[in-house]
């Protein structure tokens, strides 16, 4: 294929961007919008995606959105942010993909840096009975999580046990060495068991990504996740060890970002960088506010015990945690079509999510319902929590607030 043929099938076309390209700023702002009202979860986020650059602005087709929001499935990271990420570049190259990220990331980062340093105010998260409500909130949450994730990853015999059988592993031998190597190990028996014919309807997405950039892309990422480790064990650095603590949360989590909570509560709490209260009342907390989940990783860098935190520190961690969604997205994009259709890789794919279920249900008993649940009181707000967001399908911002009132209430009695 000559370099022109080649240019030309990755040039947007007309009916998919709506017409002409946009300009960053344009992004921008239709983006920090959807930061500011986007409320429940990667799932309502996709959706209010769809309305938005598909419905109201045509910036993309119906057929193309969807093969991006099939790559960032397939995709370890948070799914609606590369979809954000994707979007953006498609409409104003890579300027538009960092403001796309610049205008959903902030208004929630933002939020959590001020509860931390009103947190911090208060003399902590331990001894405050509407803190624990929030630790409490986190447990309803992610057992919602958890169940629906079963429903839509594990829906055989086979990704089921592999579910479980990560999840007894992980309470049984719980580091995060343990972690990776579950997920691997279902990726692998996923390849010998979960085989189907690949999808062979697809698209040629629009997307200015030549192959040559695209495997730059993959290079650093896999150089970083195999360097970083290295370096922060042989340098006191602490900005060093956070790079490499949350480039490798940010790079591992498979199944939406619920996900992450494991992988980061192994990187800050044993290493005592944020206590387990403090931890999960901020869990608790950024179900309350827009945007994506991942911008608890600034809440985290602010509450740290060692320098560098505040601002400093949630700027570092917010980050090193969304570094690996950009290579991963500039670097899979020229190479999505064909992988698409190998039925190998789908096939690990359905592994490794079903491994996932199993991580984020070994985190649903430890850390959050063994930090969450204490008493007849804890258990009773929690059911009632369960019950608002499954059956009612109350707004998770609203079933946090009621739960910080709840535990303040219960703390009182």
């Amino acid at each position: 294929m000559t370099e022109t043929a080649e240019n030309a099938r990755h040039e947007p076309s007309a009916a998919s961007t709506g017409g002409t390209p946009g300009r960053w700023t344009e992004v921008l702002a239709v983006f920090l919008r959807l930061g500011l009202t986007s409320f429940g979860g990667p799932i309502a986020h996709l959706g209010y995606f769809r309305e938005e650059f598909v419905t109201k602005r045509r910036w993309l087709d119906d057929r193309t959105y969807a093969d991006i929001v099939a790559l960032c499935q397939f995709l370890p990271g948070p799914a609606s942010s590369q979809v954000g990420i994707a979007v953006g570049l498609s409409r104003a190259g890579y300027a538009g993909a960092f403001a796309a990220w610049t205008g959903f990331t902030l208004p929630s980062a933002i939020a959590l840096v001020v509860f931390a340093y009103g947190i911090d105010a208060l003399g902590g998260a331990g001894g405050t009975g509407w803190l624990h409500g929030l630790k409490v909130a986190a447990v309803a949450v992610v057992a919602q999580a958890v169940l629906g994730m079963m429903r839509s990853l594990t829906p055989d015999r086979e990704r089921a046990t592999i579910a479980v059988v990560t999840a007894i592993v992980l309470l049984a031998l719980p580091s995060a060495c343990t972690l990776v190597g579950m997920i691997a190990l279902g990726g692998i028996v996923g390849v010998g068991l979960l085989r189907t014919d690949a999808p062979t309807d697809h698209v040629s997405l629009p997307l200015t990504v030549s192959r040559r950039t695209g495997a730059i892309m993959l290079a650093i990422f896999f150089l970083l996740l195999a360097a970083l480790p290295l370096i922060a064990s042989s340098t006191s650095s602490q900005c060093i060890k956070l790079v490499d603590a949350f480039y490798r949360a940010g790079s591992l989590v498979f199944g939406g970002g619920h996900v992450v909570l494991p992988l980061l509560q192994e990187a800050v709490v044993p290493t005592g960088w944020v206590t387990n209260d403090a931890f999960l009342a901020g869990y608790g907390a950024a179900q309350a506010v827009p945007g994506p989940l991942f911008t608890f990783a600034a809440y985290l860098g602010a509450v740290m015990k060692p320098d560098p935190h505040g601002v400093a520190g949630a700027a570092l961690c917010l980050v090193a945690v969304f570094v690996p969604s950009f290579l991963l997205v500039f670097g899979a994009l020229p190479f999505w079509e064909q992988l698409r259709r190998r039925s190998t890789a789908q096939a690990a794919l359905r592994g490794v999510n079903a491994g996932v279920v199993g991580v984020l249900l070994a985190a649903l008993y430890d850390p959050v319902w063994t930090a969450g649940i204490k008493n007849q009181g804890d258990f009773a707000l929690t059911v009632g929590a369960f019950l608002l967001l499954f059956m009612w399908k109350t707004p998770p911002w609203l079933v946090v607030i009621l739960c910080a009132i709840g535990g303040a209430i219960i703390s009182a009695l």
